[in-house]
């Protein structure tokens, strides 16, 4: 029987394997242990060493490029930092979440998990140092990366990685992962002055970094490995074979289907940076420099109606000539909102001296003026928009006799007729009437900077444009039109207080007078009529063109000329500003409403109206003895006629409010607002006010003389 060796080798084999395995299972623990221990040593060293390093300073980490943006949160405008980079303000939140996930696929797997250091990519990376003797692949995690960007050093030594890693154990401690990960979403360098995912999404594809191809998320997680040698615009095939290997990583990880992958592959990559959003530049300065320390500022303006209103100015002037700028200020009636503000007609265009915002310069309005002049005369009882008025060659004065722009004259018209044709005769005439003085204190008291030549004494001819105003001053005066006479206070800030007006330009009703009357106004050629409220004017010497007009929504100003006051042949208002004004309120996007009738507004024609409001007969008023005025009540008086607590009419039995003039030629018609309340044959009569609040009251003689008084009654 043949002897079978594997009786006697067998348990020999088996000890020695056993054997085998407990020499290797020892050396394996003894390895261990050593690797344990060196790593407690490690551990003891490095805690040493973070302990004997400065505190973490992150006061240059923070510092962001200011933005404005507009009310809806669109970028208007970015300023570089103060070292020139452009380092925009960005959360994860702001970020496409597919951009963020190719991030962490591709710079950091284990993000979430570990401490800011991660010790197996440490283990493996000096493994593979160790057993080849030279860098294979890095353990640097998007902490360290961060802990780069806050403190950079140029060497690369083991002392700068051993201090990356405890600033990351540091910055994760003080910020968390959310803030860890902003920080580095705003550091992240991206070649040149960008630095920043946001910068450089608006830099390299003209949008905010919200929402991303695939292909333009892949090449901003690609290009901060190396910014310099990847920049699209310097070597964009680099920057492409660079955004392909993280599409690979994408799908390997799941992110992305080989199919989306293969559509981002033939997406062309950048080849240029795009120039950053410079809309309203000239609101976005002045924004600044009221809020210096502010890095988000917030407008009240509507980004796409600027947009569309800058082309419209720039297209408009080009066609106009050389040289010449415009400005178009939008407000909102509602609350003084300002919605559009074109400074120029190209804030980089030196030919027109783009930088200069000419909604703050202060130039001659000419006619422009002249609606308020009829504003005060409504108010005043002088005139009604039916009034008949004289165009007719007058001296004023041993020098001042006007004439109209097209140098003839129109005889008799109406009020309405006069200011819509712009009749220069009449509206010199009414201005006599009100005075140059006060209608110079009314506007300054509604709020608008009004500058007289040489500090000269308020004349006549400021009726027509002798004197200086400002587009935004213009506008706040037009808007109160609007407003049933109250100049709105301009907010400019999305986040501002709407504030209560405090200003008064005219009363309701000759506020709306003088609306309905420019509402009439001859539009200028191609354009509908009767759409909005509006009125233009030419200063002298052909150098500035201005139209103003108004509906219930809006109030826009256009002024057309050159920014260093040159004249300009054939710069007219009509023909150069009312288009502009009528092509903006059609990119409003809304349909004009009237501004809505006051029940107390008189509306019937000439031969209806009361004998003095006629016609306008100051000549004989001036002939006929003592000049006429109120007695009582006195201008400025408060007065207590026990008006119920509601506000709507007196208590039952209170007596109605004295009138009393002195002078004059009777019968005498008395006016509260501009409208007719009593008709007497003596100077002494009694109204009964329908509520509490602020009344205008007017007297008129038989000659047409009047007088005014405002009061408030309770």
């Amino acid at each position: 029987m043949p002897h079978d060796g594997s009786d006697t080798r067998g348990p020999a084999t088996s000890r020695g394997r056993s054997g085998g395995l407990r020499r290797a299972l020892g050396a394996a623990a003894l390895g261990l242990g050593f690797l344990l221990g060196l790593m407690g040593v490690a551990a003891g060293a490095l805690w040493r060493y973070a302990a004997a390093l400065p505190p973490l300073d992150l006061a240059g980490a923070e510092s962001r490029s200011t933005v404005v943006l507009d009310r809806s949160g669109t970028l208007l405008r970015p300023f570089a930092t103060a070292d020139g980079r452009w380092r925009l303000p960005v959360t994860a939140e702001a970020v496409d979440p597919r951009y963020r996930a190719m991030l962490l696929a591709y710079e950091d797997r284990r993000f979430a998990d570990h401490p800011g250091i991660d010790p197996a990519a440490v283990l493996r990376a000096a493994l593979q140092w160790l057993t080849r003797g030279r860098i294979v692949s890095g353990a640097s995690t998007l902490s360290m990366q961060v802990a780069r960007l806050v403190e950079p050093r140029r060497a690369r030594s083991v002392e700068a990685k051993l201090r990356q890693m405890v600033r990351a154990v540091a910055l994760e401690r003080r910020l968390g992962k959310s803030g860890l990960l902003d920080l580095y979403l705003a550091l992240a360098p991206y070649g040149g002055p960008l630095e920043g995912v946001r910068a450089a999404s608006v830099a390299y594809f003209g949008r905010e970094p919200v929402r991303l191809t695939a292909a333009q998320a892949a090449l901003l997680v690609a290009l901060p490995q190396s910014p310099e040698t990847r920049r699209p615009d310097r070597f964009p095939e680099r920057a492409r074979a660079a955004r392909d290997r993280v599409l690979a990583v994408a799908v390997a990880r799941g992110i992305l289907t080989p199919a989306e992958a293969e559509a981002a592959r033939a997406e062309p990559v950048p080849t240029a940076r795009k120039p950053f959003p410079m809309l309203a530049a000239h609101a976005a300065e002045e924004a600044v420099a009221a809020d210096p320390g502010a890095s988000t500022i917030r407008l009240a303006i509507d980004g796409r109606l600027q947009e569309r209103l800058e082309a419209l100015a720039a297209e408009r002037a080009a066609a106009a000539g050389p040289d010449l700028s415009a400005a178009i200020l939008v407000l909102d009636n509602r609350d003084g909102r300002v919605l559009a503000q074109v400074g120029s007609a190209g804030y980089l265009d030196p030919s027109r001296r783009g930088a200069i915002d000419m909604t703050l310069a202060v130039r001659s309005p000419g006619s422009a003026l002249k609606p308020f002049v009829y504003a005060m005369a409504f108010a005043d009882g002088l005139a009604h928009p039916e009034t008949l008025l004289e165009d007719r060659p007058a001296r004023f004065s041993a020098s001042y006799a006007p004439e109209n722009f097209d140098l003839t004259f129109q005889g008799t018209v109406t009020a309405r007729r006069a200011l819509q044709l712009s009749l220069n005769v009449p509206a010199v005439e009414l201005m006599d009437a009100v005075g140059p003085a006060r209608f110079i204190a009314r506007l300054r008291a509604a709020g608008a900077g009004i500058q007289l030549p040489r500090e000269a004494a308020p004349g006549l001819p400021v009726a027509l444009g002798g004197l200086g105003i400002t587009v935004t001053d213009l506008a706040r005066l037009y808007a109160g039109l609007a407003r049933g006479g109250a100049v709105p206070e301009l907010l400019r800030r999305a986040d501002g207080v709407v504030a209560e007006s405090r200003h008064r330009v005219a009363e309701p009703v000759a506020a709306w007078y003088v609306a309905d009357i420019l509402r009439g106004t001859p539009p200028p050629d191609n354009a509908l009529p009767n759409r909005i409220a509006y009125k233009t004017g030419t200063s002298y010497g052909y150098r500035d063109a201005w139209a103003a007009g108004f509906d219930r929504h809006a109030t826009i100003v256009v002024w057309a000329g050159r920014p260093d006051g040159a004249a300009v042949p054939g710069l007219v208002g009509r023909t150069v500003a009312a288009p502009i004004l009528f092509d903006a309120f059609a990119r409003l996007g809304i349909e004009p409403e009237p501004v809505p009738q006051p029940r107390d507004a008189l509306v019937v024609g000439t031969g209806s109206l009361p004998p003095p409001l006629r016609h306008l007969r100051r000549e004989a008023a001036e002939a006929a003895g003592p000049a006429l005025r109120i007695a009582y009540p006195p201008d400025g008086a408060r007065i207590d006629l026990g008006l119920a607590a509601d506000g709507h009419g007196a208590a039952e039995g209170s007596p109605g409010l004295a009138l009393k003039a002195l002078g004059g030629v009777p019968p005498l018609t008395w006016l509260v607002d501009g409208q007719p309340v009593v008709q007497s044959p003596r100077r002494r009569a009694e109204w009964a006010p329908g509520g509490a609040g602020f009344a205008r009251i007017s007297v008129l003689d038989a000659t047409g003389a009047s007088d005014s008084v405002s009061v408030r009654l309770e």
